[in-house]
């Protein structure tokens, strides 16, 4: 005898069948790195130290996770961003995934990201082996108090052999102000103000090295992420990162 649905009966079948097809979120935890949301996009424009502009990078948010440590006592909530780097004529010079992590009340940045464009192009056609440590950003730091270490080392090997080991770290960082205000086209923020040096390091052999150091100065925002980063050469400003939108 073939089966006779009642209405409700039929509906009910009707939402049961489309549940089991339904999308379904990860429910997080936590609170999401600097309050980022599902397809929110950030632009980065870059300037020269006059303010010229030389380009711009691209952030958008297109998955958020979460992770939890092998002994499953920490559970991280997470951010993956896709970011575009371009130059002036809007050409894409690199592309990039990028996690973002937040837990209690720290966010973290990607130390990936502190690889310059240009680190790696001597080593072409090379093996690469990545090991980013992500940088701490406290929601409520304390004037005067230091922030961890953070950046990337990348081995570079051939086949048979390690070749040279590249590294863009920051180190001593300080929070050195704020809550102050800062403008930049996306808008007016309350940023704390951080100090660091900025290590770049090519070592080929463990006696022959060529490093440069840096002075970066960065403020952000606890609810926005960095808003404004300035790098300094010899005490002479190089280049400017701002936030134009989000």
């Amino acid at each position: 005898m073939p089966f006779i649905f009642t209405r409700p009966a039929a509906l009910l079948a009707l939402l049961l069948g489309a549940s089991a097809f339904a999308p379904t979120r990860p429910l997080l935890e936590g609170p999401t790195p600097f309050r980022l949301a599902d397809n929110v996009e950030l632009v980065y424009n870059l300037l020269d130290a006059k303010g010229k502009k030389t380009g711009y990078i691209t952030q958008r948010v297109v998955l958020l996770g979460s992770e939890t440590n092998k002994k499953q006592t920490l559970t991280t909530t997470t951010a993956l961003l896709k970011s575009g780097t371009y130059d002036a004529k809007n050409r894409l010079v690199r592309l990039q995934d990028l996690t973002y992590a937040a837990h209690r009340d720290t966010s973290f940045t990607d130390g990936t990201a502190e690889l310059p464009p240009d680190a790696l192009r001597r080593f072409r056609d090379r093996i690469y082996t990545y090991q980013p440590t992500r940088l701490a950003w406290p929601d409520n730091p304390t004037v005067g108090s230091q922030l961890p270490d953070g950046g990337i080392v990348v081995q570079v090997s051939s086949s048979a052999v390690d070749i040279a080991k590249v590294q863009a770290m920051l180190k001593n960082r300080r929070v050195v102000g704020g809550p102050q205000p800062v403008t930049t086209p996306a808008g007016t923020f309350q940023c704390y103000k951080v100090e660091a040096e900025r290590d770049l390091t090519t070592r080929a052999r463990a006696d022959m090295a060529i490093r440069k150091v840096e002075r970066e100065v960065t403020y952000y925002d606890p609810a926005v992420g960095i808003v404004r980063t300035e790098y300094y050469d010899r005490d002479k400003l190089r280049e400017v990162k701002e936030l134009a939108k989000r």
